[in-house]
């Protein structure tokens, strides 16, 4: 266990804490962890972290929108590249994992079976599901990188907590 001392502004010192690393024992697997992230997910400060996911929210956009509006586009046999013709985008639309298996469960069709198939047997599969889909809207959370990427795909009263939020110095 580390020591922390909270320094007290009375004494005529800036607030602070003062840790004994003496004490407590070293975790090596949090280090390892640290560095084996990939570099743009490495952060030295919060000021570092904020900054980078403020950058994501201010690259990503939410909407709702009709699933019979989404058209789904094969790219090749790999279940995993479909893109998704969404309406008021110029470009299609790729999903990430996640946003696949999301999309997948919101139409009744399970994921790990979709990604065994070819991509244009797993496209119709999801065209049929957003076709029939029941709620008939879903919401969308989208990030544009160096292409435009599905990063969520949830009901249409599915709120949202950002990153930005939780490490954002004016939220706490």
């Amino acid at each position: 266990m580390t020591q922390v001392e909270i320094l007290d502004r009375a004494r005529g010192r800036d607030s602070g804490y003062k840790v004994d690393a003496s004490r407590g024992e070293r975790i090596g697997r949090v280090s390892s962890e640290w560095f084996s992230r990939p570099s743009d997910e490495r952060y030295l400060s919060l000021s570092d972290l904020f900054a980078a996911v403020r950058g994501r929210t201010e690259r990503s956009r939410t909407r709702t929108i009709e699933s019979a509006a989404i058209r789904v586009e094969a790219s090749g046999d790999d279940a995993e590249r479909l893109l998704l013709a969404m309406p008021g985008s110029d470009s299609p639309v790729a999903m990430t994992h996640w946003s696949f298996s999301q999309l997948a469960s919101l139409v009744g069709a399970p994921s790990a079976y979709l990604r065994q198939l070819p991509a244009p047997l797993a496209g119709i599969n999801l065209q049929y599901g957003l076709t029939s889909h029941r709620a008939e809207q879903i919401k969308t959370l989208e990030m544009e990188t160096n292409r435009v990427e599905l990063r969520a795909v949830t009901g249409p009263d599915y709120g949202r907590y950002l990153n930005s939020q939780a490490v954002s110095p004016a939220f706490h």
